[in-house]
């Protein structure tokens, strides 16, 4: 009998993909406007300030947040948008709030 192999051999071992670690892995939700993939940022790589769709406030660098966009794959990467985790999560249950004046940033 030989002896108990304790570390995995190199070759069977997944390799960790960096920018997925970093990124994190998108999942599709069902919600009643459609089929949404979305992505969990965490705050060590939200670089970035956004503004919430859901609460017209801003999500600035550090915070930890979800980007969606479409999940039927008719969109471009501006369909794109940054939500707080949980606007993201009551988003049925209120409209979106967009009371912008002309010279206020957009969502980005």
């Amino acid at each position: 009998m030989s002896p108990r192999r304790n570390r995995p051999r190199r070759d069977d071992a997944e390799r960790l993909d960096t920018e997925r670690a970093r990124q994190g892995v998108a999942s599709v939700q069902q919600w009643r406007d459609g089929d949404w993939q979305v992505r969990g940022i965490s705050g060590g790589s939200s670089v970035k300030t956004y503004r919430c769709p859901g609460c017209d406030q801003e999500i600035r660098p550090g915070v930890a947040h979800l980007v969606a966009w479409p999940a039927d794959g008719r969109g471009d990467l501006t369909d794109r948008r940054h939500w707080h985790s949980g606007c993201w999560r009551a988003r049925d249950r209120r409209a979106p709030v967009i009371q912008r004046g002309r010279g206020a940033p957009r969502h980005g």
